[in-house]
């Protein structure tokens, strides 16, 4: 009789369905903690349209310059969810915000994570929306163009495209407006219009009214009653960033237009 062969036994196999049991657990436990993230994301956006929903005011909650016709907003992903329709609907002794300013880009890649849903929505509001990118001198201009470029496709209607400056980030002065002038041009020869020129009185006369006064200047500087104190002509003037409009539940930056409407539909895409 012959004998029996003793199989031995199958460690291999053992081992893959070992490795398999981890891998199920793992992918198990991913799943749970995509879950958990999405619920915590949703939850937190509610949260957040709720408050802005319940944001209302009885005033703007600073003093509104004079002989203003067109009043507006810059807003970013700072400002968490907004109501539109209430901003778009909050007037106050004939004052309501016409135009928003949406933070779009900043740097090489960054691109505002509220910047597509705020655009949409205000939009269908019947706000009328321009663009802005957060400038930094410490990278290449063409570069930032072409991710602003990338992220904003501008319609008829629209405000032109801006440019937001501020600080040199330890740049030398004249690296600092090369690379300036190399991300205006570049927007400048897309859409088909010179970009304006964001930044405050100070650093605007320290570093870049020498080859810069040629660009429509969006100017900020605070605490002033009538206009800015500032030599050369502006377009927009950002006189406070603690207003308060209904549909934000935090503080937001106001602005005026330097003319009537019949200048700001010229100044208007078209």
């Amino acid at each position: 009789m012959a004998k029996r062969k003793v199989q031995k036994p199958q460690s291999g196999n053992k081992s893959n369905k070992k490795i398999n049991s981890i891998f199920i657990w793992l992918g198990v436990l991913l799943i749970m903690a995509l879950f958990g993230w999405y619920v915590a994301h949703v939850w937190k956006l509610q949260r957040e349209e709720a408050k802005a929903d319940a944001a209302i005011y009885v005033a703007f909650g600073v003093d509104m310059p004079h002989n203003y016709y067109i009043h507006g907003i810059d807003v970013s992903s700072f400002q968490n969810s907004i109501a539109w329709k209430k901003v778009a609907s909050m007037k106050v002794n004939n004052v309501r915000m016409g135009f928003a300013y949406i933070k779009a880009t900043e740097g090489l890649g960054n691109v505002d994570e509220n910047f597509r849903k705020n655009y949409t929505n205000a939009k269908r509001a019947g706000i009328i929306c321009g663009a802005y990118h957060f400038f930094l001198p410490t990278k290449s201009g063409t570069v930032q163009a072409a991710n602003f470029v990338r992220t904003v496709q501008l319609s008829i209607g629209d405000l032109p495209p801006v440019v937001d400056i501020e600080q040199l980030y330890g740049v030398p002065p004249l690296m600092m407006r090369k690379r300036l002038k190399e991300c205006l041009d570049a927007m400048e020869i897309v859409y088909k219009t010179k970009p304006i020129l964001y930044s405050n009185v100070d650093f605007y006369e320290k570093y870049l009214r020498s080859e810069f006064n040629d660009y429509p200047l969006w100017v900020a500087h605070y605490d002033e009653p009538e206009k800015p104190r500032i030599e050369r002509e502006w377009l927009f003037w950002q006189h406070s960033e603690s207003g308060h409009v209904n549909g934000i539940a935090t503080k937001v930056d106001f602005s005026v237009f330097n003319g009537d409407s019949t200048a700001f539909q010229k100044l208007r895409l078209h």
